[in-house]
């Protein structure tokens, strides 16, 4: 447009100079006129014939300017079509059907097909979808695929045209109206490898403890000590040396490990196989050694890296060792933990977390105690045990609890209406909301996953929190915890509470039915002490019973009414045997007051059938289907849940689906088909 102006103002120039330079020629040849007449009369003829000339040469002009202008605008015009067509870069125009329009030489040599080829491009390259096309004009959108050995990446725009058949034009598209998709597609594939070049290098910091280092010295003779140890270096450093890393000893049972990631993705791949090895490790030791481990992967650095191995080895501890976790800023994996928890006999960590919760309720006024949702025996008896911890020392105690469960109404309605405790010992989680300040303690029992919680906003009104869970750790966890106390070797958290009471003061006074609360938490969480128990359960009990616990008072409370074991009994005979050893089965929420306490234990029993190793009791309640799952000692259920959404630990485990009834069968029966096959189970 600008040249076209230029042109416009170099014309009408032109024509200014030429009347310009007549008018100048005729004052002379008036002039002449005054000298001579005839030497006049000759300039006058020959001033007629150049105005003749000049007219005709500047009409010839103004004609011809407007067809030099458009064969010009068509030569523009062909020039960046030959360039579109001889362009080194693969390109193509398809309608929205996701059929070809046109193709560029380079685009035909790619995919192997003669330039009049219209079809689908789908059919060729599934990625390229109609499906995946902009929405919207001018809109731009990018599509990473493998295409015959090389990775591409392809821009997609969506553009609007109408074309008009005319010189130049590309024929495909003469007299097209609509819209279109151009697609440039770049060959990613040099940089792709470099990519992968890059992140293969990339160094893994890892962290290794050994989980009962004490307990395994202990078991054999001294002066065999120092030759299992050398065996045990011999052994993680043999095998880590076959993955190119470096193993360094920091402490007795600590160790420090630096090795590639290329070298560490097969490691991962081959399941670290380490952790089995290492318990064939034996020269007389009683008890078998155990690894937990730590890795940190994608960090930005070496240094960041480390931060999350720490952080992973944290997690592996706290989910009851013989394991390896893997943290990444975006999520963990998991490997191992498939045997049973080593129970440790020294009260010293119980003994150190009483007198640390000590401290921290001193420093604060008020005490708020809350389990998880639909709280059950085990978290309703911790929470007894707190709030009796939190009277100790003289500060307001408060128990958060929305709904009272059926299973447990007979223990709360013991403390309604009562002189001995206050009126507002129970409260909701609004009235809990107003309450709490900075002068307030936090306290989470028998859970360790926000989202679960009684209450979780109550998790961000103060910085004091305190978390005391028998359950294994998962990806989500309570955060900025000043206090966590969490043993998945532990039968039930009533059981962790009653060793803390013994240590938080010497003269605690625990009632008859707070002992009974208590006692009654870790009977549940047992199964009548027959699963999950230890020394320290049993010790426990003890002194529950010395505080004033009754076994008959406390069996008279959980006793069930004929429908509900009618329903049970069904629940079993209905059950479905997988693969010969997985139990499943579903209990009708509607019908009972209490359908996930029954569902549990119904789980409980199906385990007494010979051949069974594991059972899944699914109970429709409350729009969602909750998963009870149970196991011997020779599975871990813990492993299964956590691959839908859930937890606990390796006996007992649950898991929450958004699906329906069947939906949910099939996908227990899909994961432990999956696992089946990856080996886990």
């Amino acid at each position: 447009m600008g040249k076209k102006n230029n042109g416009n103002e170099q014309q009408k120039d032109l024509y200014i100079v030429s009347i310009v330079l007549v008018v100048v020629l005729f004052l002379i040849n008036g002039g002449v006129y005054a000298f001579h007449l005839y030497a006049g009369l000759f300039l006058t003829c020959c001033l007629v014939i150049y105005c003749v000339f000049l007219v005709y040469f500047l009409r010839r002009a103004h004609l011809q300017t407007p067809g030099r202008l458009s064969n010009f605008v068509a030569d523009t015009g062909y020039i960046p079509q030959k360039l579109l067509k001889e362009l080194q870069i693969p390109y193509a125009l398809l309608d929205m059907s996701g059929d070809l329009i046109w193709m560029n030489e380079v685009f035909q040599n790619l995919i192997q097909k003669e330039k009049n080829y219209h079809k689908s491009l789908a059919s060729v390259i599934p990625e390229l979808d109609p499906k995946m096309f902009p929405k919207k004009d001018a809109q731009q959108k990018a599509v990473s695929f493998s295409y015959d050995g090389r990775i591409y990446r392809g821009e997609l725009c969506r553009v609007s045209v109408a074309y008009e058949h005319g010189a130049g034009d590309l024929e495909e598209l003469s007299e097209f109206q609509g819209d279109v998709i151009s697609l440039i597609l770049y060959d990613q594939t040099e940089l792709e490898q470099y990519k992968k070049e890059v992140d293969d290098q990339k160094m893994i910091a890892g962290v290794i403890y050994l989980d009962n280092y004490d307990e395994a010295m202990e078991s054999i003779e001294e002066v065999r000590r120092s030759l299992l140890l050398a065996l045990l270096d011999r052994r993680i450093n043999k095998y880590f040396s076959a993955y190119d890393g470096i193993v360094r000893k920091i402490e007795a049972d600590k160790y420090f490990v630096v090795m590639k990631n290329r070298e560490f993705q097969q490691m991962c791949r081959e399941k670290i196989s380490l952790l089995e090895s290492i318990k064939s490790v034996n020269i007389g030791n009683e008890m078998a050694m155990t690894l937990s481990m730590g890795f940190g992967v994608d960090g930005n650095s070496l240094i960041q890296n480390y931060e999350f191995a720490r952080a992973a080895i944290d997690l592996a501890l706290g989910r009851g060792g013989d394991q390896a976790v893997v943290k990444s800023s975006e999520d963990n994996r998991y490997f191992g933990g498939k045997t049973k928890q080593v129970d440790r006999n020294t009260r010293v960590k119980a003994r150190v977390k009483a007198q640390a919760l000590r401290e921290i309720i001193e420093a604060n006024e008020k005490v708020f105690i809350m389990g998880h949702s639909l709280g059950d025996a085990d978290s309703f008896g911790a929470a007894i045990g707190f709030y009796r911890a939190a009277r100790t020392v003289s500060r307001r105690g408060y128990i958060v609890l929305n709904e009272v469960p059926v299973s447990i109404k007979p223990l709360v309605d013991r403390f309604m209406n009562n002189s001995e405790y206050e009126e507002d010992m129970f409260i909701g989680s609004s009235r809990a909301l107003e309450l709490v300040d900075d002068q307030s303690v936090v306290v989470v029992v028998d859970v360790n996953n926000p989202g679960r919680c009684e209450c979780p906003q109550l998790l961000t009104r103060t910085n004091n929190l305190v978390v005391f869970d028998h359950h294994r750790q998962s990806n989500d966890v309570i955060k900025n915890v000043v206090l966590n106390y969490i043993e998945p070797y532990a039968s039930s958290t009533c059981e962790m509470v009653a060793e803390m009471l013994q240590y938080f003061d010497e003269n605690i006074k625990i009632k008859n039915m707070e002992a009974d609360c208590i006692y009654a938490g870790i009977m549940i969480d047992t199964n009548n002490f027959m699963s999950k128990t230890g020394v320290r359960t049993f010790e426990a009990a003890a002194f529950l019973r010395r505080c004033g616990a009754d076994v008959s008072r406390v069996r008279k409370v959980f006793r069930e009414d004929m429908d509900t074991y009618k329903t049970r009994a069904a629940m079993i005979q209905n059950a479905e045997v997988y693969r010969d050893r997985f139990a499943i089965t579903v209990c009708p929420g509607e019908s009972l007051k209490s359908p996930t306490v029954v569902g549990a234990q119904a789980a409980n029993e199906l385990l007494n059938v010979i051949g069974i190793k594991a059972s899944f009791v699914l109970t429709p309640y409350k729009s969602q289907i909750y998963v009870s799952a149970r196991s011997v000692d020779e599975l871990n259920v813990q492993l299964i849940m956590e691959r839908l959404g859930g937890g606990g630990h390796l006996n007992i485990a649950g898991a929450q689906l958004q699906c329906g009834l069947e939906e949910a069968k099939e996908k227990i029966r899909q994961t432990l088909d999956q696992m089946i096959e990856e080996g886990d189970l």
